[in-house]
């Protein structure tokens, strides 16, 4: 950087300055006669001149090293306009450095520091909504935009949110309130119940915002809370109903048909079935809660899976036949062996078969295939696909409506409630079924074309010492 960018005015006052106890001095000399007044004026102009380009050179110096600090400060590369280190000016260049690394390193913890809370920031599960003072948004994280099905930065919270009171709580937090909770139900675009708390930051950030709402999604824990409450509902109405029978036959049996022999006959009987329905009620209550108290330890123990359907298909051969039905089973030798525990997988493939027996149209079959994973579905792409085994039990009944699939091994729930309890159901076998197979580490399909028939398909992984490489499968079919 040359002399000329260094200011003239500022240049002149520094020469005045420094050359005014010069110009006293020589004038001094000069009045004491100790200096002809033309020496002491010649001397003192030269004294000036070189004053003049000392200064000149120093401010130039210093020049270049506040131009450089200015550089710094607005991200340049430190080497890149980095001054000569001279006499004068290598102690203020080493400490500008100094300055800017420890700068540097400053701005490089905040920057990890943002980074990180932003990344904290879109990856909360729960949605989480910035509001500025006036309402509006101002940022939100990814669960919020899918929660919400768009971008909504910018808007009024009442754009989004229509529920009042949670418009009058964001309202009371941002006059000033600390904090409010308030559930809610947002319908659209699915039907998703929040726990929403709005809560006051304290302060108002760069962008205007001053709280935060956070939604945390309780669909389904109102769900949960639901079905148990159904399921109280649905025990003591399957417990009420056949208990009245049993009364009011007591009660008849006692009194006005107590000689009756031929209405006693028939009253017994009916109290037969309605008490075994009561015991079948109470067994399969009592295997539900006894699986659900073990769902959280998967059993170990190899289990031949097709001795289990051969057995099971051989048991149930009398239903069929009593249904004009034929029973189809399909076993490949490949299948191998799985970790389970034979009881319980046996009371998979029982209920399955007792509902394809059920619910299938007379003299038609009924298909129980066993054969290892060729491919796996998405929906159950998260077990071992080389080393899974499925079950698949098909029907030819009426099929089921698309609605229902969904709910199906929730309990007590029955597409057709009075055919259920016509033939003998107690509305618990599938649920029984997912709980097992939830057990097992496998996973349940249902596929169903209403008018042609079901499908039922659980997969199990296999034992991990009973994989081995693909053979040549060799089909085994047995006809029942």
């Amino acid at each position: 950087m040359d002399r000329s960018s260094v200011s003239l005015p500022k240049l002149l006052i520094g020469v005045a300055y420094m050359a005014a106890p010069v110009w006293a001095a020589f004038a001094l000399l000069a009045a004491f006669d100790y200096l002809p007044p033309l020496a002491a004026l010649i001397a003192a102009g030269l004294v000036t001149v070189a004053l003049f380009f000392m200064i000149a050179r120093i401010l130039s110096e210093w020049l270049n090293v506040v131009r450089w600090a200015r550089t710094l400060a607005h991200g340049a590369d430190p080497n890149a306009l980095k001054p000569r280190e001279t006499l004068i000016t290598s102690d203020p260049v080493a400490a500008v450095g100094v300055v800017w690394r420890a700068w540097q390193r400053e701005r490089e913890t905040l920057a990890g520091t943002v980074d990180w809370h932003l990344a904290l920031f879109s990856k909360l599960p729960d949605p989480l909504i910035l509001l500025s003072g006036d309402r509006r948004v101002t940022n939100l994280n990814p669960a919020a935009k899918q929660a919400f099905g768009r971008d909504i930065i910018g808007r009024d919270l009442s754009v989004v949110l229509r529920a009042p009171d949670i418009l009058a709580a964001a309202d009371a937090v941002l006059s000033g309130a600390h904090i409010r909770e308030i559930e809610f139900t947002q319908p659209v675009p699915v039907e998703h119940t929040f726990l929403a708390q709005v809560l006051n930051l304290g302060m108002v950030a760069a962008d205007g915002t001053m709280a935060v709402l956070t939604l945390r999604d309780i669909s389904s824990l109102r769900r949960v809370e639901q079905m148990r409450a159904d399921f109280i509902a649905n025990a003591s109405h399957e417990l009420r109903t056949p208990l009245s029978t049993l009364l009011g036959f007591i009660e008849t049996l006692r009194g006005p048909a107590h000689d009756d022999a031929e209405a006693r006959d028939r009253f017994l009987e009916i109290m037969q079935d309605q008490a075994s329905r009561m015991a079948r009620l109470v067994q399969d209550l009592l295997s539900l809660s006894r699986i659900e108290l073990n769902e959280h330890s998967a059993p170990q123990d190899p289990v031949d899976l097709a001795k289990v359907v051969e057995r099971v298909a051989e048991a149930m051969q009398p239903i069929a036949r009593a249904r004009k039905m034929t029973l189809d089973v399909r076993i490949d030798p490949a299948a191998g062996m799985v970790p389970g525990q034979e009881d319980e997988l046996t009371q998979v493939v029982q209920n399955l078969l007792d509902n394809a027996l059920k619910y299938g149209r007379e003299k038609t079959a009924v298909t129980v295939e066993l054969k290892p994973a060729a491919k796996l579905p998405a929906a159950v792409s998260h077990l071992p696909g080389d080393s899974t085994v499925v079950v698949s039990i098909a029907d030819k009944g009426e099929g089921i409506a698309r609605e229902h699939l969904p709910r199906l091994t929730e309990r007590f729930y029955r597409v057709d409630p009075a055919r259920s309890r016509a033939l003998g159901g107690t509305g618990l076998g599938l649920a029984i079924v997912k709980h097992i197979v939830n057990r097992h580490r496998g996973a349940m399909l249902v596929e169903s074309v209403p008018g042609e028939g079901s499908v039922f398909t659980v997969y199990f992984p296999v034992a991990p010492e009973t994989v081995k490489s693909p053979l040549p499968q060799i089909q085994k079919t047995v006809h029942l």
